[in-house]
């Protein structure tokens, strides 16, 4: 019997590695596989999905709906060669990734045999729709909409969703999901999976036009003193994301996530020593070396 592959995608920052840790948390007793995928070489999401399954493999320094396509074959093969055996396969896909690319992955003969796509999740940061009307046309949003055969709502708590549904029906999605009311149908994820033809002719939307900056340290930063870092580059970035340790709080590890204008910064269940940060932005906007130099000092005493 084939494992069912549930892809997750979604923009920049749009809620995905939350959407999956909700997920595994109504598994119910079935094992399940996450692969995440993240763009640069530090992998924030994979450690904050660890927490919900011993089963974590994360992929970082590449997009797996190109560079990264045989890195993915290649893992799936190694999980279904383990001794154990898992009900379920998740796969978070990088925010800037074409679902496209991944499902072509998939599509390997060899591995078709053993596995079987149970569809594609879009996860629609509904905040950033409505703050950032732009992202409606963004080439990479579409394509990660029209490849997705389910579409969830994240971040929705009060925000009139007519308008963003029309707009999303026009893609003919028959099931859309609002998380801060719903949990995701569990039929959907354990079900033979939507009967369709997937378009894998296209060309991708490639990932080209983000670039990473990241970096990490075996220390602690003033909060001010972050702070002031983050408020100088944040014009530049699409979304930032990290484990940060305060000089303020000792003992203590917070997630720091930005997407757009929008920062939060929530307490991480456990103490990790190495302070780390990935920035990303578009290449037109941000000044690569200037981010690299604002990081290089912000752990200096």
């Amino acid at each position: 019997m084939s494992v069912p592959v549930t892809v997750v995608t979604g923009f920049l920052g749009a809620g995905k590695t939350t959407f999956i840790n909700r997920l595994l948390d109504q598994a119910n007793g079935r094992r399940i596989a996450a692969i995440v995928n993240d763009f640069g070489a530090i992998n924030i999401d994979a450690g904050l999905i660890a927490t919900r399954t011993e089963d974590v493999i994360g992929l970082e320094n590449g997009c797996i709906c190109c560079s990264l396509q045989g890195d993915l074959l290649r893992t799936i093969k190694n999980l279904l060669s383990r001794p154990e055996t898992f009900d379920q396969i998740l796969i978070e896909a990088s925010g800037v990734a074409d679902p496209a690319g991944i499902v072509q992955a998939l599509m390997d003969p060899v591995l078709w045999k053993a596995v079987s796509l149970n569809g594609v999740i879009a996860v629609v940061d509904v905040a950033d729709c409505s703050d950032t009307p732009a992202r409606l046309q963004d080439q990479l949003w579409r394509a990660q909409v029209a490849n997705a055969d389910y579409l969830a709502f994240s971040k929705a708590d009060g925000i009139d969703l007519k308008a963003l549904t029309a707009t999303l029906k026009t893609f003919g999605k028959s099931l859309i999901v609002d998380l801060s009311r719903d949990a995701f149908p569990a039929e959907v994820l354990i079900g033979g999976g939507p009967e369709r033809e997937y378009d894998t002719g296209r060309g991708l939307v490639t990932s080209d036009r983000f670039v990473t900056v990241e970096g990490q340290w075996p220390s602690t930063v003033p909060m001010a003193k972050f702070q002031g870092a983050i408020q100088r580059l944040s014009p530049q970035l699409v979304r930032a994301k990290g484990i940060i340790n305060f000089t303020e709080q000792p003992g203590k590890s917070f997630v720091f996530q930005l997407v757009g204008k929008r920062a939060t910064l929530e307490p991480l269940d456990k103490h990790d020593a190495i302070s780390r940060l990935v920035l990303i932005g578009e290449r037109s906007h941000l000044d690569a070396e200037l981010a690299q130099r604002e990081l290089a000092t912000l752990f200096m005493s």
